[in-house]
């Protein structure tokens, strides 16, 4: 087409294309949202911001615009150097009247006269800052927010700088370019920091200014006028093979262009701000600023160029390199392993039209493909360069220096065209890089845009009639799917790229899909507007600083002077799509707009309905509509009638059409679920009819009713007592099934299909929200069983699942069931119309099999944890069952035996005896596990059983769970005791000691309370114990309690009570071979570690280890260790008593009862136990005497103490080993040195628990060893295994107990002495301490008399003696007699101090008896 006929458009074209994004009223949500659905469909110019003072601009910029009236334009002078915008003439601004009437004039200056294609125009990408600029002088405007009349916030671009920005006379400026530089901080990384505006001149300098117009620097890189200023930022390479472009500066002169690095331009430019700024600080006004590199390439093979565009660098792929090396290089040509680098330039000009140039990045010798024509040449020294001529900075009222010297400029690098486009006639004006640099369009003086393939360097399109065209490009990302929006998706998003041109002699705005698209979008604008594309984002981004960088919500800018708005184009992908797939789009878009209509929550429902059905109706692809049809079933806010409306309408619609054009799926879709609304309407019309409605007859019971009675009003306690338990208050949530049913949960677990409805099993509380739509109106009474059947078999229910649903709704709503008066009647009278349904029971069914309709009862009832209703559920349906199986033998009786009937009623029968007695033995158990805990340990948690937890937990599975409700009730062992051995004989258990003492005290009606509680446990534990005779066993239990608090212990070892109980319980285990296990699992999994830390940790500090390296060591601390070594010390001497008495009595039965004859699962501990080797005797005897000694030291504090070390090398590598195994053990005599070790120790010991006893009568007795034994008769058992002197030991506790002032116990313990005579000299000693303290020390007067008359041989010895060595001095004289006498008694009268004791016993006696 020629221009003419390319102008001459339809006017109902454009009228279609108009316009869209200007001033609307307020329309309604709906309007609202059909607006931006049509936006989202279609291509749109929507308005940005607003222009503030743009006739204000437009008069300073060309003065001769300026109204002839205006008084102050006359007197000012030409030669000054830049404007002031507080001067008078400007005062219009201010005047509100002024600005009203200046849009009309405006628009005809504006119009009259296309003033702004004269300036050079730039918009910083992050539209915060725009610059305009003619001749010599430039405008800044910057981004404000203001308040529009309406009341919204809207941005301006307002004048913030103005000024003259040339320095060498006759300079003017020809190109300028705002670069956003980005911000280092990391609380705003990725973010703009502030914006430079680079300018060139005429001159060929290129100077670069901030937002406030303060001039950074200037450099002169060649003696020519600057034609364009292009810079390329960081782009996100989209696939993993684009090559990462990095920043660049572009510079084009007629014959040369300059490259700036953006790195290096990034880091000068931020140091020249802060220079200035401190300069300015200073009050300096220059500062020398830092070297700039850059490349400098001479461009060759061209008559003229006047634009250019640097797309990077780029490799060859090596098909192409090789392809050239063999035309150029022949047959014998090499070429290089890898391809080399090269950075493409672009140029348009003319002869050639469009030139292309390759300069190869980092080689020294040029390939020999491009040597033929001369491509590129070697980058010397030379291209990297430090400019000269730097300028400094002045003050703008200075005045210029009179001579300047010109700088420097560096010589160019030859850099020849490779290759081009010839016309010869064809000269171009522009060319505009796409975002992804794989397509340039270029505009000629012919009027044609040509669309260039980058990679290839061919010409793919060309439009015409487009004089003077400003081109952009607009890139497009697919937006996500509903499906990605939760991951990553496997594949990158496609992008799409649409060309931009504006026609300003048509005043046209077009947008073309790329690169054989069609025209997408048509927008009538001005014929004086400007096309302003950046083509670059921020300066400063890398590849760490970009993670989570979004795309600019604008790409494309056109400012319209004539309206003073700034307008963005928006562009849907699917318009890049084909036909056939932008049909798709649309209909998709469509369902996107339902989407949205569903999510409005003020929508009423009559224009909820229109729309919907109007959109459904609109979609055309039968997969599009499905899924628009199941999102509106799947919506919270469509009513019933408005989804039958619906559907309705699609349905009538897909009937209308030829059947070979209807999608049979979305045709079965429509029909099903119309079926399942209808269903969903008439049970809602059931249950609202009431009890009314309902059969009379449906509630009534049978005559054979009474067995049930009889059962009810036997577990009518049990019952009260579980429902009193399980009453608590609980908290409810949205989600509860008493809630009503939603009529799209009701859609989503139902499927029809063939006339028959299956409901689909999801959680569990969406089964049973379903099945309290259908069946809870019964159970309360609301609705008749019969007729609901009725309607669900019509409807094509399975009975199966009904059965299931009815069962889940009774089993999970125990709560209201058991609260329910009449709700076992009312179950009985559903089960028997379920029962009655088509299908339940075959008649060719075999009596003496097992019914599958009433085993899935039973099976849901022996699943269930509400152990209240499932027993109800067992007993109605037993009497069902029974029923129906006694009316089915009776249809048999005519062609069969009775003994037929007999056996198949006795085996369908068997197996409900069986469900109801474990039901009620499951019911007994979950009441006693129920029981609250008075002071519950930290961790505890109750639990739930039911029949097929019981039947796969094993033998030990009862035991376990009662186990567990033992910890939690805090009982001890001796409590356990009593009540296990007064079960069945009805008596009364004591109270816990604690309770006992309280009764009398302020609290005692709260510790009658809890005594009535422990009562109330004790009954129920009893009453569980006789229903489980075997498997809640003593011996059983007791084992299970030992373990689970050693269990509990190894949690938290901090609690030595728990290891103690544990013990308890292993000692309350009757029969040995249990015993003898339990201890051993014990001992082997959770004692012997800590046992052995303990050992060596003492052994390492040679002290009872403080508290910090007990807890780092061993996992305890210092108290609890103590108690931890004695508990072991008592699990050792069980053990040995336990293997001891083995061969004495025969291992335990394994029973259990017969109703729980099928458990099957992990072992019992009973099986356990007996399965556990029988241990060496001697080994555990080995450690029984280490845990002792460990256990003393830790409680006397003995120093040192390292009882490791009182055993030989084979004593101590026999520690810690399996008890099990055989080891070599110390035997014969022991070295002296270690039996004198052994004897210091063991007098230690005896000493330190002298020292802890008291005074007699005093409360608190010092801490004994395990099992109840005194200290010194454990001490003087450990003497015969360690080889020490036992009457040693015995010796030397009379002397301190003597010391301590306990006479009474120590004539005890003097029976027992062997050697009497060195006794007696060990007491004279002592003997004489006592007297001298009584003589020497109180300095009584009767007591100096008599010191007086002593002999002098007693009275020396007195004075030699020491009375601070005894622990108690101050002793009675009656006491201090009675010692004499006995010591005068063991010593012989032979002995060499027997004189004196008789000496000691006058002095004592004249002691005692003087007044």
């Amino acid at each position: 087409h020629t221009e003419r006929e390319r102008e001459t458009l339809q006017p109902n074209q454009l009228s279609r294309e108009k316009l869209e994004g200007t001033k609307q009223p307020r329309l309604s949500s709906l309007s609202r949202l059909g607006s931006a659905d049509r936006r989202a469909m279609s291509c749109c110019l929507l308005e940005f911001c607003r222009v503030q003072e743009l006739r204000a601009v437009r008069d300073f910029l060309f003065p001769s615009l300026r109204p002839a009236a205006d008084p102050a334009a006359n007197s000012r002078s030409s030669a000054e150097k830049e404007v002031s915008w507080d001067d008078v003439d400007w005062g219009s601004w201010d005047d509100p009247d002024a600005a009203e009437s200046a849009p009309a004039e405006e628009d005809g200056a504006s119009q009259s006269t296309p003033w702004l294609q004269e300036c050079a125009v730039s918009l910083s990408p992050c539209s915060d800052l725009m610059v305009l600029t003619r001749g010599q002088r430039a405008v800044f405007l910057s981004a404000k927010w203001r308040t529009a009349d309406s009341g919204q916030e809207e941005m301006t671009l307002a004048v913030s700088w103005s000024g003259a920005l040339s320095a060498e006379e006759g300079e003017s400026v020809s190109s300028v370019i705002c670069i956003p530089l980005a911000s280092q901080k990391r609380s705003s990384t990725g973010r703009p920091d502030w914006t430079c505006i680079v300018v060139g001149f005429t001159s060929g300098y290129v100077r670069f200014y901030t937002e406030s117009g303060v001039l950074l620097l200037a450099q002169l890189l060649n003696e020519d006028t600057v034609l364009q200023l292009k810079c390329r930022t960081y782009e996100i390479p989209r696939h993993p093979g684009v090559t990462e472009q990095h920043e660049e500066l572009s510079i084009l002169y007629p014959a040369a262009l300059v490259t700036i690095d953006g790195f290096s331009l990034f880091q000068s430019l931020r140091a020249c701000r802060n220079q200035v700024a401190r300069a300015a600080a200073a009050g300096s006004d220059s500062v020398q600023p830092p070297p700039l590199a850059y490349k400098k390439w001479g461009l060759q093979d061209m008559d003229s160029i006047v634009d250019h565009s640097s797309v990077g660098i780029m490799t060859l792929c090596a098909f192409d390199q090789m392809k050239n090396a063999s035309i150029l290089g022949g047959f014998h040509a090499t070429v290089k392993g890898s391809p080399p680098a090269m950075s493409q330039y672009i140029t348009v000009g003319g002869g050639p039209y469009t030139g292309f140039y390759y300069a190869i990045e980092g080689s020294s010798q040029p390939l020999l493909s491009h040597v033929a024509l001369a491509v590129a040449s070697k980058l010397t020294s030379a291209l990297f360069s430090a400019a000269s001529g730097w300028l400094g900075w002045k003050n703008k009222h200075e005045e210029e220096p009179v001579q300047k010297q010109k700088p420097k400029v560096e010589p160019a690098t030859p850099l020849a065209v490779r290759f081009g486009l010839p016309d010869s006639r064809r000269h171009g004006e522009s060319i505009c890089l796409s975002p992804c640099s794989t397509l340039a369009g270029v505009t000629d003086d012919f009027g044609r845009v040509t669309l260039l393939d980058v990679g290839r360097g061919v010409a793919i399109r060309m439009w015409k009639g487009y004089r003077d065209a400003q081109l952009g490009w607009v890139q497009v990302c697919e937006s996500r799917g509903e499906a990605e929006a939760g991951g990553s998706p496997q594949f990158p998003r496609r992008h799409a790229q649409f060309l931009v041109i504006y026609a300003p002699r048509r005043g046209i705005l077009e947008v073309w899909g790329t690169q054989h698209g069609p025209r997408v979008g048509a927008f009538t604008v001005g014929k004086h507007c400007r096309l302003l594309y950046p083509g670059y984002r921020l300066m400063g981004v890398n590849s760490v600083t970009s993670q989570g960088w979004q795309l600019p919500t604008q790409q494309v800018y056109l400012l319209d002077p004539a309206s003073r708005a700034i307008r963005t184009i928006t562009v849907p992908f699917h318009l890049a799509l084909s036909d056939k797939k932008s049909e798709r789009a649309r209909d998709m878009h469509l369902q996107k707009r339902l989407n949205t209509l569903l999510r409005s929550r003020d929508i009423p429902p009559e224009t909820l309905e229109t729309e919907a059905k109007s959109i459904l109706l609109d979609i055309k692809h039968p997969a599009i509509r499905k899924q628009a049809l199941e999102s509106l079933m799947s919506s919270k806010n469509a009513s019933v009638s408005t989804l039958t409306v619906v559907t309705g309408a699609l349905l009538d619609s897909l009937q209308e059409q030829e059947a070979e054009a209807v999608d049979e799926a979305l045709l079965q879709l429509c029909t099903s679920q119309l079926s399942l609304l209808q269903l969903y309407t008439d049970i809602q019309t059931l249950n609202a009819q009431g009890a009314e409605q309902a059969n009379p007859d449906s509630d009534t019971v049978e005559p054979g009713d009474g067995e049930m009675d009889s059962d009810l009003a036997r577990l009518r306690p049990i019952l009260q007592q579980y429902t009193e338990l399980n009453s608590r208050p609980s908290v409810s949530f949205a989600q509860d099934p008493s809630g009503p049913l939603p009529v799209r949960s009701f859609l989503s677990q139902l499927e029809c299909e063939g006339g028959v409805v299956r409901a689909v099993r999801g959680p569990d509380s969406d089964w049973t929200q379903l099945g309290s739509f259908l069946f809870w109106g019964c159970v309360c009474g609301e609705s008749a069983p019969h007729r609901l059947c009725e309607r669900l078999q019509a409807a094509g229910f399975s009975p199966q699942q009904l059965l299931s649903l009815c069962l889940s709704v009774w089993l999970s709503r125990e709560r209201e069931v058991l609260r329910t008066p009449q709700a076992e009647s009312r179950l009985h009278s559903l089960l028997t119309a379920l029962s009655n349904m088509t299908g339940v029971v075959e008649e060719e069914w075999d009596l003496q099999s097992v019914s599958p309709w009433w085993q899935q009862v039973r099976t849901a009832c022996s699943q269930s944890e509400s152990s209240g209703a499932a027993l109800l559920a067992g007993l109605v349906g037993h009497r069902v069952a029974k029923s129906c199986i006694n009316s089915l033998a009776k249809k048999k009786f005519e062609a069969e035996c009775l003994s037929d009937s007999w056996e198949a009623v006795s085996l369908e029968l068997e197996q409900w005896a069986v469900c109801l007695r474990q039901l009620e033995d499951t019911l007994a158990l979950q009441t006693l596990l129920s029981l609250p805990s008075p002071r519950p340990p930290p961790g505890s948690t109750s639990t739930r059983v039911t029949v097929r937890a019981l039947l796969e937990a094993g033998r030990g599975g009862v035991a376990d769970s009662v186990a567990k409700w033992v910890f939690r009730q805090d009982l001890p062992p001796v409590l356990l005791r009593e009540i296990l051995q007064a079960r069945g004989e009805g008596e009364s258990l004591r109270q816990p000691p604690a309770e006992e003492e309280g009764g009398k005290e302020e609290g005692g009606e709260q510790k009658h309370q809890e005594g009535q509680e422990f009562q109330k446990a004790a009954g129920l534990l009893r009453s569980v114990c006789l229903r489980f005779p075997f498997s809640l066993s003593a011996d059983l239990l007791s084992a299970q309690c030992c373990w689970e608090y050693v269990v509990q212990w190894n949690r938290d070892p901090e609690e030595g009570r728990f290891l103690s109980w544990s013990v308890e319980h292993l000692r309350m285990i009757s029969n040995p071979h249990t015993q003898h296990g339990i201890a051993v699992m014990m001992w082997s999994t959770f004692i012997v570690k800590r046992f052995s830390a303990a050992a060596f940790l003492m052994e390492k500090v040679g002290k009872a280890p403080k508290d910090r390296l007990c807890r780092r060591d061993v996992g305890m601390g210092d108290g609890p260790l103590t108690s931890f070594l004695g508990s072991c010390t008592q699990v050792l001497q069980i053990l040995m008593e336990a293997d001891a008495g083995r061969d004495e009595v025969p291992p335990p039965a394994l029973s259990v009862e017969e109703v729980w004859g099928g458990v099957e699962g992990p072992s019992s501990m009973l099986e356990l136990a007996l399965e556990q080797r029988s241990v060496h005797y001697p080994l555990v005897q080995h450690h029984a005497l280490l845990a002792a000694l460990l256990f003393a030291a830790m409680t006397f504090n003995i120093r040192p103490a390292r009882p490791l070390g009182l055993f030989d090398s084979k004593g101590k590598n026999a520690f810690f080993k399996d008890l099990t195994s055989i080891q070599l053990l110390p035997s014969g005599d022991t070295d002296p040195g270690l039996v004198c070790l052994r004897q210091e120790f063991l007098l230690k010991v005896m000493s330190g628990w002298v020292q802890s006893l008291v005074e007699v009568g005093e409360e608190y007795p010092p801490p004994s060893p395990p099992g109840g034994e005194q200290w010194s008769a454990l001490v003087l058992e450990l003497a015969p295994p360690l080889q020490v002197n036992s009457d040693l030991l015995r010796r030397h506790l009379v002397c301190e107990l003597y010391s301590q002032g306990l006479d009474r116990r120590a004539e005890e313990v003097m029976l027992e002495v062997e050697d009497r005579e060195v006794l007696g000299s060990q007491l004279l000693v002592l003997t004489g301490q006592r007297l001298s303290y009584s003589l020497l020390h109180t300095q009584t007067r009767a007591g100096m008399e008599l010191l007086a008359r002593l002999p002098p041989v007693l009275c020396t010895w007195l004075k030699a003696m020491d009375p601070v060595e005894l622990r108690c001095p101050s002793v009675p004289l009656s006491l201090t007699s009675r010692l004499v006498t006995r010591l005068i008694e063991m010593l012989p009268e032979s002995h060499g101090q027997y004189s004196l004791a008789l000496h000691l016993m006058e002095a004592v006696e004249a002691l005692d008896t003087e007044p």
